[in-house]
């Protein structure tokens, strides 16, 4: 700041200005500062402090490609292999990206430009922003479509970032192609193409947050990859950064308990699509058994998408299907929950912000929401009391429902649990999945509550009566009446 200070100082001592004493301060200040403004003026060329590891990372993939390549500028080929080697189809979209924002003439990028348009990225704030550039990014070099392949594309190097940097180590899934179909036809609808502002506008609507772990990984490698060349100069060896355990389809995730299973993969689009309160995470994430680098764990802590506190609550292949049963497992629960209903092709997920209570008026604060998985992807609605669950109260409609127009709710599950009404339109039940998306306090909590209730019932199912009471007791009239009139007769 002072070297600022001095600098504004100098230009009003020698601007000019019409004051008794300009002409003087002019003359006597033009061979004596005239030194000391442009040393100024070279300091303020200088990159302010946050730009610095952008100056740095451009000069040493210069150098890289000078040497590698003889070409004086970044070349695609020391920008794959430097910045991003673990992920070449990234690597390769993000440089033609800035290769057009640059307009560079030369296959390569000059020092300048690539610093340009890096700072540009990194300065990047604003929500839209971040999911226009990684739109266009992975679109059509030509017009300004978007295809199907290249929103695939964006969409599975968001899923490859988050299974790799996963806690407990590198995961896989073997429904992702039927994930990223049901997003991909959710968005184009068989189309061939569509305009960059509708993708936008589309994922805006539906999972803006399925983008934002490409951006954070772009930042943290644009800050953060300088020290790792300079560590490759100095000890003369070029890794591949930080090294990813192979995944194990075998492992068991996280997301597979029993039969309570929910693929990684839709775990991973929930966390997008729900509000931010089912994915929070409730602790920073532990290194596994196998040891992990503090910078492997703090880029686990920016990229990893996939929640891993969600707990099965309940779950009917295991504990039957019915009202009842969903009741038992679900109440007492006092965190946010994900209702996941299987009903053929069509699954759907409820997404309730606070515990599943029943009563005859709609709830649920703004966090609720109701998605559609498959076979298309789609956030139906998010809106708030547009939860419903009666099961007990006469006169009023009884099951649970979602939607925020009582008169015609989205969703109808009906008392017996056995069907469901989507838009209109009937479908059989199949099977229920309930998650808990609250801290372990939660889980503990409700286990507490029933193991309560369980005692309390067992405590009055076994009742102490002296003879005295059982002659006035009530029950003794009601087996007289079914025609046991010397039950206990002793007591008398």
């Amino acid at each position: 700041m002072g070297n600022h200070h001095s600098h504004e100082k100098g230009e009003q001592s020698g601007s000019g200005h019409s004051t008794p004493r300009g002409s003087q301060r002019g003359a006597s200040s033009r061979s004596g500062s005239g030194g000391d403004l442009q040393g100024l003026a070279e300091k303020s060329e200088k990159p302010p402090p946050s730009m610095v590891p952008v100056e740095k990372l451009g000069k040493l993939l210069a150098q890289r490609s000078q040497k590698e390549d003889g070409v004086n500028g970044v070349t695609e080929k020391s920008f794959s292999k430097y910045l991003f080697p673990m992920y070449p189809d990234l690597a390769r979209q993000f440089y033609k990206f800035i290769h057009r924002a640059g307009k560079c003439k030369n296959k390569h990028i000059p020092l300048n430009t690539f610093r340009q348009q890096c700072e540009k990225i990194l300065g990047m704030l604003d929500d839209a922003a971040i999911i226009e550039t990684y739109v266009r990014m992975f679109g059509a070099d030509t017009d300004e479509m978007v295809t199907p392949e290249g929103f695939r594309n964006l969409l599975f190097t968001s899923y490859k970032l988050s299974m790799d940097h996963y806690p407990e180590g590198p995961q896989t899934c073997l429904m992702i192609n039927k994930t990223l179909s049901a997003v991909v036809n959710g968005c184009f609808n068989k189309k061939d193409s569509h305009s960059f502002g509708f993708v936008v506008r589309w994922l805006e609507e539906h999972c803006h947050r399925i983008i934002f772990p490409v951006h954070r990984y772009c930042v943290h490698m644009l800050a953060t990859k300088h020290r790792d060349i300079e560590a490759a100069i100095e000890s003369n060896s070029f890794g591949a950064g930080l090294d990813l355990a192979t995944p194990v389809l075998e492992r068991a995730s996280p997301m597979q308990q029993s039969s309570a299973s929910l693929p990684l993969s839709v775990a991973w689009l929930l966390a997008a699509a729900a509000p931010p309160l089912y994915s929070r995470p409730v602790q920073p994430p532990q290194a596994h058994a196998g040891g992990t680098l503090a910078s492997a764990a703090w880029l686990a802590r920016l990229v990893c998408a996939v929640p891993s506190h969600w707990a099965p609550l309940y779950c009917s292949r295991d504990h039957g299907l019915g009202a009842n049963r969903f009741l038992h497992h679900t109440t007492s629960y006092r965190g946010p929950t994900l209702v996941v209903l299987e009903a053929g092709e069509l699954t759907l997920v409820v997404a309730s912000p606070v515990e599943w209570h029943e009563t005859h008026q709609y709830w649920g604060g703004p966090d609720s929401a109701l998605v559609q998985l498959f076979p298309t992807f789609a956030l139906i609605e998010r809106a708030p009391k547009m939860l419903y669950l009666n099961t007990s109260i006469r006169g009023y409609p009884k099951g649970l429902r979602a939607g925020s127009d009582p008169r015609q709710p989205l969703l109808i599950v009906p008392e017996d649990f056995d069907s469901i009404t989507f838009q209109g339109a009937p479908y059989s039940l199949h099977a229920i999945q309930v998650w808990g998306c609250g801290d372990q306090a939660s889980r503990e909590t409700q286990l507490e509550i029933k193991k309560w209730q369980v005692r309390e019932a067992e405590r009055q199912r076994a009742v102490k009566l002296s003879a005295a009471d059982w002659i006035e007791h009530p029950d003794r009239y009601l087996l007289e009446l079914a025609g046991r009139p010397q039950y206990n007769n002793s007591a008398s």
